[in-house]
Protein backbone atom coordinates (compact mmCIF):
# COMPACT_ATOMS: atom_id res chain seq x y z
CA UNK A 1 0.00 0.00 0.00
CA UNK A 2 1.59 3.47 -0.96
CA UNK A 3 1.61 6.38 1.27
CA UNK A 4 -0.03 9.48 0.32
CA UNK A 5 1.63 13.03 0.34
CA UNK A 6 0.41 16.44 -0.51
CA UNK A 7 3.47 18.75 -1.87
CA UNK A 8 3.37 22.30 -1.98
CA UNK A 9 5.80 24.43 -3.98
CA UNK A 10 6.37 28.14 -4.13
CA UNK A 11 9.45 29.87 -6.11
CA UNK A 12 10.85 33.24 -5.39
CA UNK A 13 14.08 34.77 -5.96
CA UNK A 14 16.71 37.20 -4.63
CA UNK A 15 19.81 38.91 -5.99
CA UNK A 16 23.03 38.80 -4.29
CA UNK A 17 26.95 38.83 -4.88
CA UNK A 18 29.59 36.32 -3.70
CA UNK A 19 32.98 34.51 -4.19
CA UNK A 20 34.11 30.64 -3.18
CA UNK A 21 36.99 30.05 -1.01
CA UNK A 22 39.02 27.24 -2.28
CA UNK A 23 37.41 26.63 -5.38
CA UNK A 24 40.27 27.29 -7.99
CA UNK A 25 38.78 28.85 -10.77
CA UNK A 26 36.65 31.63 -11.88
CA UNK A 27 34.14 32.21 -9.29
CA UNK A 28 36.77 32.76 -6.62
CA UNK A 29 36.52 36.14 -7.63
CA UNK A 30 33.45 38.40 -6.60
CA UNK A 31 31.04 37.79 -8.69
CA UNK A 32 27.03 37.73 -8.42
CA UNK A 33 23.57 35.84 -9.05
CA UNK A 34 19.55 36.09 -10.00
CA UNK A 35 19.15 33.38 -7.55
CA UNK A 36 15.63 31.37 -7.74
CA UNK A 37 14.70 29.71 -4.93
CA UNK A 38 12.19 26.53 -4.96
CA UNK A 39 10.22 25.58 -1.48
CA UNK A 40 8.69 22.42 -0.69
CA UNK A 41 6.65 21.80 2.07
CA UNK A 42 4.69 18.19 2.56
CA UNK A 43 2.28 16.64 4.35
CA UNK A 44 -0.01 13.78 4.70
CA UNK A 45 -3.18 15.63 6.17
CA UNK A 46 -5.35 18.64 4.27
CA UNK A 47 -6.68 21.24 7.06
CA UNK A 48 -10.53 20.95 7.16
CA UNK A 49 -10.57 23.26 4.61
CA UNK A 50 -8.90 20.85 1.76
CA UNK A 51 -5.35 22.76 2.39
CA UNK A 52 -2.15 21.46 3.32
CA UNK A 53 -0.59 24.82 4.24
CA UNK A 54 -1.92 28.75 2.75
CA UNK A 55 0.78 29.80 0.35
CA UNK A 56 0.69 33.35 1.84
CA UNK A 57 1.96 32.14 5.08
CA UNK A 58 4.85 30.40 3.00
CA UNK A 59 5.63 32.60 0.97
CA UNK A 60 5.77 35.32 3.80
CA UNK A 61 8.42 33.26 5.59
CA UNK A 62 10.29 32.88 1.95
CA UNK A 63 10.08 36.54 1.49
CA UNK A 64 11.73 37.18 5.56
CA UNK A 65 14.41 33.96 4.99
CA UNK A 66 15.57 35.93 1.50
CA UNK A 67 15.55 39.71 3.23
CA UNK A 68 18.80 38.82 4.80
CA UNK A 69 20.53 37.71 1.40
CA UNK A 70 19.08 40.24 -1.09
CA UNK A 71 21.38 42.30 -2.18
CA UNK A 72 24.13 41.23 -0.05
CA UNK A 73 27.54 40.65 -0.62
CA UNK A 74 27.28 37.28 1.09
CA UNK A 75 30.79 36.36 2.40
CA UNK A 76 30.36 39.58 4.66
CA UNK A 77 27.13 37.42 6.65
CA UNK A 78 28.15 35.40 10.05
CA UNK A 79 26.65 32.41 8.51
CA UNK A 80 28.88 32.99 5.81
CA UNK A 81 32.14 33.54 7.17
CA UNK A 82 31.12 29.60 8.75
CA UNK A 83 30.32 28.67 5.69
CA UNK A 84 31.49 28.89 1.93
CA UNK A 85 28.49 30.82 0.23
CA UNK A 86 27.96 27.95 -2.28
CA UNK A 87 24.38 27.17 -3.74
CA UNK A 88 24.69 24.46 -1.41
CA UNK A 89 24.86 26.11 2.18
CA UNK A 90 22.72 28.83 0.69
CA UNK A 91 19.91 26.52 0.15
CA UNK A 92 20.80 24.88 3.49
CA UNK A 93 20.52 28.56 5.16
CA UNK A 94 17.82 28.74 3.81
CA UNK A 95 16.04 25.55 5.23
CA UNK A 96 17.11 25.92 8.82
CA UNK A 97 15.56 29.28 8.47
CA UNK A 98 12.51 28.32 6.97
CA UNK A 99 12.04 25.07 9.40
CA UNK A 100 11.94 27.08 12.38
CA UNK A 101 8.65 28.76 10.73
CA UNK A 102 6.78 26.24 8.82
CA UNK A 103 7.04 22.77 10.37
CA UNK A 104 3.73 21.83 11.92
CA UNK A 105 2.31 18.70 12.92
CA UNK A 106 0.65 17.86 9.74
CA UNK A 107 3.12 19.27 7.46
CA UNK A 108 6.78 19.90 7.27
CA UNK A 109 9.34 21.60 4.85
CA UNK A 110 11.02 19.12 2.61
CA UNK A 111 13.51 20.58 0.35
CA UNK A 112 15.09 23.88 -0.53
CA UNK A 113 16.52 24.45 -3.72
CA UNK A 114 19.00 27.66 -4.98
CA UNK A 115 19.02 27.99 -8.17
CA UNK A 116 22.10 29.99 -9.61
CA UNK A 117 21.24 30.04 -12.86
CA UNK A 118 18.68 28.63 -15.60
CA UNK A 119 20.74 25.11 -15.40
CA UNK A 120 22.18 24.75 -12.38
CA UNK A 121 20.96 24.44 -8.45
CA UNK A 122 21.50 22.54 -5.99
CA UNK A 123 18.94 20.82 -3.17
CA UNK A 124 19.01 20.50 0.35
CA UNK A 125 16.85 18.23 2.27
CA UNK A 126 16.51 16.28 5.73
CA UNK A 127 15.70 13.15 5.44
Amino acid sequence: MSQRIFEVKVISGFAAAHNLLNFRGKCENLHGHNWKVEVVLRGARLEDNGILVDFGEVKQAVREALEDLDHKHLNDLPYFARNNPSSENIARFIFERLSEKLNSPDHSLYSVAAWESADACATYMEI
